[in-house]
């Protein structure tokens, strides 16, 4: 994803940097299109290593930097978000604990998993109708009926709806990027969305290149988690190296946002300094707590890190599970955003 370190001139910041922009968007691109297609095992196992527990404590500190210092009438709002958030994690790491407790049979999973995406559906469209009411100039309750259609389509196929957001959700750190370019460098947001038309033809080049290849090896636990993870199970029809190599490009898009081009544009402020998060530089804020916030979340960084060295495959496992709170935690945000 762009490195975006141009300087201003009094004009703003003039076409050739918007045409360099691009040109980098493109590049890192087709880059990280290129190794997802040839190598999407490894760079997978590289990408997670790497990219996983860091990206998830840039997003942290992008979240803190959007609370507001008083919640006021937003209230309501963040005291739903982050009930739903705590309640919907909760459930979704029981899931598997309880399955593999025998609480239930393989012929229930289907249903407990239709269940908690209802939950979630249901939790979001109770968000976008509580932001609503805070925009009287929009009407948003056109998004009523999609939920309640989407918790129908669920119900038919609840692992295929649970895979579909496995891969719509990087997508979601494009638009927090697009809704920052909006508010702070508009004059780059044109550029932004031409470049983002590469990214159907860059997907559709791959999954056609991809359309002839074979399964990958999943001869090792890893290696077939990684196949599973990508849906290789629920759509046997399509080569898992298809699907792995899109998911992975995917998620390198999704790691690129978040690590490097919110921060470089100025979306998280100085990371050494908590004062530029509201809630701590307030006069009545929090500033201790804030700073210990992340500082702890630096050491689960580490020691993520150090889990993957120790036993790759399980902490992949218990990190995917868990990671479901960072992708709850991005709709009431992105919701504060639009």
């Amino acid at each position: 994803m762009p490195l975006l370190g141009w300087r201003k001139d009094a004009r703003g910041f003039p076409r050739r940097s918007a045409r360099s922009f691009a040109s980098l968007l493109i590049i890192s691109a087709c880059i990280s299109a290129a190794l997802a297609s040839w190598l999407p095992l490894q760079t997978s196992i590289i990408t997670v290593f790497v990219f996983a527990g860091l990206h998830n404590w840039f997003e942290l500190r992008y979240f803190l930097m959007r609370l507001p210092a008083r919640f006021g009438r937003s209230r309501n709002f963040f005291i739903v978000a982050f009930a739903g958030i705590g309640l919907l994690t909760a459930a979704y790491v029981s899931l598997p604990a309880l399955y593999y407790m025998n609480v239930w049979s393989g012929a229930s999973w289907p249903g407990a998993i239709a269940t908690w995406n209802t939950l979630m559906l249901l939790w979001i469209g109770a968000l976008v109708v509580m932001r609503a009411k805070q925009k009287s100039n929009r009407d948003w309750f056109w998004v009523v009926p999609i939920i309640f259609t989407l918790s129908a389509l669920n119900w038919l196929s609840p692992e295929l709806f649970r895979l579909a957001i496995v891969y719509a959700h990087p997508l979601v750190a494009l638009w927090f990027l697009d809704r920052h370019l909006r508010r702070t460098k508009p004059e780059w947001l044109r550029t932004f969305r031409r470049s983002l038309m590469l990214l159907p033809l860059l997907i559709g080049g791959m999954l056609w290149q991809l359309s002839r290849t074979t399964s990958l090896a999943d001869d090792n636990g890893l290696f077939w988690r990684i196949t599973q993870h990508a849906g290789a199970s629920l759509l046997p029809n399509i080569a898992s190296h298809m699907l792995v190599s899109t998911h992975v490009f995917l998620e390198m898009l999704h790691y690129g946002v978040w690590i490097l081009a919110l921060p470089l544009i100025g979306a998280t402020g100085a990371i050494w300094k908590v004062e530029t998060i509201p809630l701590a530089g307030h006069s009545r804020g929090f500033p201790k707590l804030i700073a210990a916030i992340l500082i702890c979340g630096l050491f689960a960084v580490a020691a993520l890190w150090f889990g993957f060295s120790a036993n790759y495959t399980l902490t992949r496992d218990i990190y995917f599970t868990v990671a479901m709170a960072h992708v709850l935690a991005e709709a009431p945000f992105l919701l504060r955003m639009i």
